[in-house]
Parts: C-alpha cells; structure tokens; sequence
C-alpha cells in the first residue's frame, strides 16, 4: 500500500516518498491552491520539517515541485508543525511540514496548510484527485532538488512572542520541570518558554537520531525512565512532545503521564471555552467536567476543525477543540489578562503544557491532585504496532458482521451492552467499561482505547483487549 492521507497529512514509507511520490503531491498541492484561488502565481508557499533523517530531502523535492508550479518556496527550517502554521497563517501563505509526527522513522509525511489553517478532509481529496491525475505526467513527478530562502529564525521569533502573554512572568515559579527532549522539534523552544515564566528547567534524554515518540502509547521505557528522572531530580514535572511539537506530553510528580484529553480540559477551563469539539476516543467525561458545550466528532485535526468552523459559522463564540493525544486548536481568539491569544486552528503542544503546569503553581498542588480534582473516568490508550492494514480490516468486518462474531472475540472480556460504529467499533460493556478498537489512519497500528471506573478494572480490560486483537486470526 503506498502513501495514503491518515488522521492528519500523508504518510507512508521512506522509500515510496523520497523521489516522485513527493514531487507528485506537492505539485498536486499546488495546483489545488492556485485553481481555488487560494494562493496566486508567485505566492509565497513556507516549508517546515522534523528532525528525521530523510525530511532535509523530501523538504528539497517539494521545494523544487512547488517552484516548478510557479509558487516561491521559504524555508523554515526545523520548527514546531504549529510555529509553521502561524507564520503561513500571518504572513497569508500556504504552508507545507514534511514529517511523520510520532510514526517510526522508516515512515514520513507531509502536512498541508492554505493560508487559513489545516486543510480538511474535502481537499484532501482534492489533492488525491489530482495527484492520480498528474501521475502520468513527467513534469508533476520529475524529482528537482529546490531551495528556498531562510525565514528560520522570523518563524521561530513568531512562535515564541505568542505565549509571552499567556502567563504573568512567574506564572511557573517554584517548579521545577524536566523536558524530555528526545528528537523533537521543539526541545530548545520549550526550554526558552518555561523559564520565561520562572520554572528552573532539567533538560533530559537528548537524542541525536530520530525517536518516535507517540503521546498516545508511551513506551514502558519511556515511563521508567520519567520515573527515575522524576526521583533524580527531585522534578515537579516531565514534559515533552511528539516529533514535530503538536501533540503534548506532561508526566506528574511521580512520572506517571497525563491524559491527553485531560490536558485539553485544562486548557479548555483557562481559556474559558464555550464549545469544546474533540473525538469520540476522548473521555466521556469530558461533557459534565467542562462545563462546555461538547461536539464529538471522528479522529483526525480535519474533523476536529470542521466542527470548529461549523460552531463558528452559527454564531458561537470562545471556540475551541482538542484531540485524545491532546493537540489543542483554537477557532477563537481568546482574551487573556495580559492580551489576546490568537487562534490557531491546528493542533498545538505549547499551550496545554503550559496552562497544566501554571494550574499546579496557582494552587500550590502537585499534578497528581490536580488529575484527581477532575474525577473523570479512568481511560487508557495503547496500540499494536506493525498490524497490517489487511489484518486490521478484516477484523473490523468480521466484527461488524454478526452479533456473535462480536460476541466470541469478547467472550473473555464481557458481554456487549451497546456499540456504536462513528469511528472504529467501541463497545460498552454491561459493566459499565468501554472498549474501543480502532485501525490506525497513519501507519500499521491498532490502537486501543478503554474507560473503567477505576484503575485495575481499566488496565484490566486494555490488557485483555490487546490480547484478543493479537491473538486474533483470520
């Protein structure tokens, strides 16, 4: 199978993207933006890539694509996928970000934005129409290695002053935070941000190659290692993000990591939001806990935005939405103390980092009480890797064909009290637990997610889950 767009840009292997595939897309790209009048001939396109080894290369294919199309290509280096964004979205241009966010490093993408934001779900067909259009034509694949000039340190600046505001100075006085730093794109930027609101900061784990760090399925190696550097240090917290800095990642006091969609609410409390758009895989608890209006939609930042612009469009206002992995996007501008925080409808690490931390220095409370203070139920995330995309569907069908074949696969976990097919198959247990299975849109995965009432009952039901899936055969 080659590369295909997931839950959020185009993905696939090294192998198939290094050469015309990504020549191909980005000239596809192109042509979409300047048929529907989204960018004129000459217009400025900005470009951004992860630390992988093989994003300095494709980053240079789409370079040359896009000036062979007659768009100017800018050159923004390494940079948070959000920091890009922003700077397309203020200087009105289109944005391109080659990397594979969390996914292994055998496996890239490429992220498009128009000068508005994150494109949908609409122009990515698009762009997949017309990438099978132009795929027999020799000008749209020919492989140009193209420059741009640099705009590396004005993207950054960029970034940076947008969350000079969001805290007074010593909005994070008093803690004392590790930022594991790993191969992500934001390790440094993280550092300037926190200190500038008076946290003393531990940098940690430093790597020279490429790790994929998923924020949804953190590693038992990774959760060690917290825990030691937690105890080391004598650390309030640990925070980090996935490769190109748009999911967070914060771990308590103890190094036990945080829900994503729990940072999400935080956000959503310090914002004040009025409407809250997030998938069905985060919490069910999230509709009482909020306080919020609550729209659920499919996994995936596209759905996400679209039900944002659909809440915008009707009038509603303090608009915002966050995924599972705890991506936060912003619709509305949002009035702060100090000013006014932009919006930014893609997914964005900074903010619920930030506003976590800043909740467990307001009230002089570890992260820990602070997750109890919520009372949500108890939800878990993981995955099966190398999964095959064949293997994956099967099973869906099979699952979704009888009543008894659902039956059987759960015949040691529970019976069925209800299910609903929105997004993967989720099952409710007649206990009350929550079961739901979904295929991966980025890479061979499976992932599981589950809800309990308390912990044993959650990690009990994951475990069993990922055990049915493995053993599972056709």
């Amino acid at each position: 199978m080659g590369p295909k767009f997931g839950t959020s840009g185009l993905r696939g292997l090294v192998t198939e993207l290094l050469g015309s595939t990504s020549a191909l897309y980005t000239t596809a790209f192109a042509r979409m933006l300047l048929d529907g009048g989204h960018v004129k001939r000459g217009g400025a396109v900005m470009i951004g890539r992860d630390f992988r080894f093989s994003s300095p290369e494709i980053a240079a294919i789409c370079m040359g694509a896009l000036a062979r199309a007659g768009l100017t290509p800018i050159d923004c280096g390494e940079l948070p996928t959000p920091a890009l964004a922003l700077y397309g979205m203020r200087g009105g241009a289109a944005s391109l970000m080659v990397t594979g966010s969390h996914i292994p490093a055998d496996r890239n993408g490429i992220k498009f934005y128009r000068p508005g934001g994150e494109i949908n779900k609409a122009d990515e067909q698009s762009i997949t129409a017309l990438a099978e259009k132009l795929s027999s034509d020799p000008d749209a694949t020919r492989v140009e290695y193209g420059s741009g000039a640099d705009h590396s340190v004005d993207a950054i600046r960029i970034f940076l002053d947008r969350y000079k505001t969001l805290l007074h100075k010593a909005g994070l006085k008093g803690l004392k935070v590790g930022i594991y730093q790993h191969s992500s794109v934001a390790r440094d930027l993280l550092v300037t941000i926190l200190e500038s609101y008076g946290a003393t900061v531990v940098p940690l784990g430093r790597s020279e190659g490429f790790l994929p760090v998923d924020t949804e399925a953190i590693s038992e190696e990774t959760r060690r290692n917290f825990a030691n550097w937690v105890r080391k240090h004598g650390l309030d917290a640990i925070v980090s993000t996935d490769g190109d800095a748009d999911r967070p990642l914060v771990a308590d006091e103890t190094g036990t990591p945080l829900r994503g969609d729990l940072l999400g609410l935080i956000s959503a409390k310090f914002l004040k939001a009025k409407v809250i758009a997030t998938p069905v895989t985060s919490n069910s608890g999230l509709e009482e806990a909020s306080g919020a209006e609550v729209v659920r939609t499919r996994v995936g930042s596209p759905y996400v935005i679209d039900a944002m612009i659909e809440a915008i469009s009707v009038g509603k206002e303090a608009v915002m939405g966050f995924e599972a992995n705890g991506g936060v996007m912003l619709a509305s501008d949002f009035p702060l103390a100090g000013g006014t925080l932009s919006a930014l409808p893609t997914r964005d690490c900074v903010l619920p980092i930030v506003t976590a931390l800043n909740r467990s220095a307001q009230i002089g409370a570890p992260l820990s009480a602070i997750v109890a203070q919520y009372s949500l139920p108890i939800a878990l995330s993981d995955k099966i890797e190398n999964y095959p995309y064949e293997k994956s569907a099967a099973l869906m069908a099979h699952l979704r064909a009888s009543e008894s074949n659902l039956a059987q696969f759960l015949k040691q976990i529970g019976d069925v009290k209800a299910r609903s097919d929105f997004d993967g198959l989720r099952v409710t247990l007649s206990d009350g637990r929550i079961l739901h299975l979904r295929p991966s849109g980025n890479a061979p995965e499976l992932r599981c997610y589950v809800e309990a009432s308390d912990q044993d009952s959650a990690e009990q039901v994951m475990a069993q889950g990922l055990a049915a899936l493995t053993d599972w055969s056709r």
